[in-house]
């Protein structure tokens, strides 16, 4: 039986919905965290897009579970169709540190797209709040990640919906928008989130361990290191 985590929910049957942006990660897994404990009932929202491994779906289900989010989708869009990203197409993942351009890891638009169908689910289902958990500090410079991006969402939301052309607004929340990647281990361990859960590797190795090589590899361990915190991913075989 899963046990419940330690993320103190005021929510109820009367409790506003927010549909969340749950890929198995670590910073999408304090964001379900965090729209729990402003009260929210939790969609979860997981979009299986062919990525290069299934090891984040996993992630996204055993966190869903874990968090007893009320709903808890996984939607298959094949993004290999069109390619264009080393976790989408026969591309290397770069594996020699965050530098200052786009990485081939970049998959083109995918918060756009994903966002486009979290607010489907939500307009669907009655509610105006969706979140997601950006980073435009600790991140790999995807164009997708930035203020500017979340902030255009949200005005495209207000056109795009019955909802928005009624006069009701959509709130994107991105509350990790410009939390270092160490305040975001900080967040999950003040929520009573278990990080070993969640899945950052691009490229696992074939014994299922953590690369440590990767951008969004490299990343984590920097963060856990600058809090000062444990982080449970298996790394290189250890």
């Amino acid at each position: 039986m899963v046990e419940h985590v330690d993320v103190q929910v005021k929510n109820t049957d009367a409790a506003p919905l927010a549909v969340v942006l749950l890929s198995g990660g670590l910073d999408s897994m304090v964001c379900a965290g965090l729209a729990l404990e402003q009260g929210f009932r939790v969609l979860a929202l997981t979009i299986d897009y062919n990525q290069r491994h299934r090891i984040e779906l996993d992630a996204a289900r055993k966190i869903a579970a874990r968090l007893r989010v009320d709903r808890h989708v996984v939607l298959p869009l094949d993004l290999r169709q069109f390619g264009g990203s080393a976790l989408t197409d026969a591309i290397d993942v770069p594996k020699d540190g965050v530098g200052p351009d786009i990485p081939v890891t970049y998959v083109p638009a995918r918060n756009l797209v994903f966002l486009s169908l979290a607010l489907a689910w939500a307009e669907a289902a009655g509610s105006k709040d969706l979140f997601i958990g950006v980073n435009a500090l600790d991140y790999s410079g995807y164009p997708d990640c930035r203020p500017e991006f979340v902030a255009g969402f949200e005005g495209l939301a207000r056109i795009a919906t019955k909802f928005g052309s009624e006069g009701g607004t959509v709130r994107v929340h991105a509350p990790l928008q410009y939390l270092t990647k160490a305040g975001i281990a900080r967040e999950a361990v003040r929520l009573g989130l278990d990080t070993s859960e969640s899945w950052s590797c691009y490229d696992p190795l074939p014994d299922g361990t953590a690369c440590g090589l990767c951008d969004s590899c490299r990343l984590r361990q920097a963060g856990f290191a600058e809090a000062g915190l444990e982080d449970g991913t298996r790394y290189g075989g250890s």
